[in-house]
Order: structure tokens, then C-alpha cells, then sequence
């Protein structure tokens, strides 16, 4: 909202971290001077590199694209628990039960349903061959 006062530079920083972070923002003027309203809209605009899409009475609408988020990868982490559902019939005609369950990185999930950890890879002896 912008007050008696106009456009302060408070104003502008609100509006600039609104246009950040949402694109898309409606400023409500207290000024009755049509005139006025449009110069500030016409100011906004300008000054924080966003577009005019509307003015109707004492509203204000801007439009900014959103800047690209940065992901930090982290390559060394490793995937965390997921929750996985498992459907298990109980009785004919009738519907499945319906399980959610929470596995870990070290389990795995058997097809009767049941979390075991999962299975470490077996070493062979260099004296017996290759693996198969």
C-alpha cells in the first residue's frame, strides 16, 4: 500500500522483495489524483524493471518474471527415506489394505511386503574364479 507520502524509498524496497519473490503484485494508492497514479505506476515500473498490466481505480498490478532459483547440489549425499505404499489384499471382493511405509537408505523392501536391510554384495574368494 502506498500512503500520503508516495513513493518512499521504503516503498520501493518493499516492492522490489515482493516482485522477487512472487512476480506478480498488486499495490493499493491512497491518492485520490488519477494523474498522480499513474506517474507512480509509471515510476514502479521503470525503476524495478517490471511491467504495467493493470490500473483500475486505485490498484496497481506489476509483473516481473521470477529469477531462476540456484540448487545446491551436494554431491556426497546420499538419498534419504522414502515412503513407499504397499497394497496387500485381505479378503476377496473387498478393497486392499493400504500401508505406507518409511524405508531407509540401507533397507530394501521384499515382495511379501516386509522391510529387511539390504544386502551387502558377497566377496569371492580370487582363488575360485570370477563372479557369475
Amino acid at each position: 500500500m502506498i500512503g500520503s507520502d508516495g513513493l518512499t524509498p521504503a516503498v520501493m524496497k518493499e516492492a522490489d522483495g515482493a516482485l522477487r519473490s512472487h512476480g506478480l503484485i498488486k499495490i493499493r494508492v491512497f491518492v485520490d489524483d488519477r494523474h498522480a497514479r499513474d506517474e507512480m505506476l509509471g515510476r514502479l515500473a521503470d525503476e524495478l524493471s517490471a511491467a504495467p498490466i493493470q490500473h483500475i481505480g486505485k490498484l496497481l498490478v506489476l509483473w516481473r518474471p521470477l529469477p531462476p532459483k540456484e540448487k545446491k547440489a551436494d554431491e556426497d549425499r546420499k538419498p534419504g527415506p522414502r515412503e513407499v505404499k504397499i497394497l496387500k489384499q485381505t479378503r476377496p471382493g473387498q478393497r486392499p489394505e493400504v500401508k505406507i511405509l518409511k524405508v531407509m537408505g540401507n533397507q530394501r523392501l521384499t515382495p511379501g511386503g516386509k522391510i529387511k536391510r539390504a544386502k551387502k554384495p558377497t566377496q569371492r574368494s580370487v582363488k575360485k574364479g570370477p563372479a557369475r
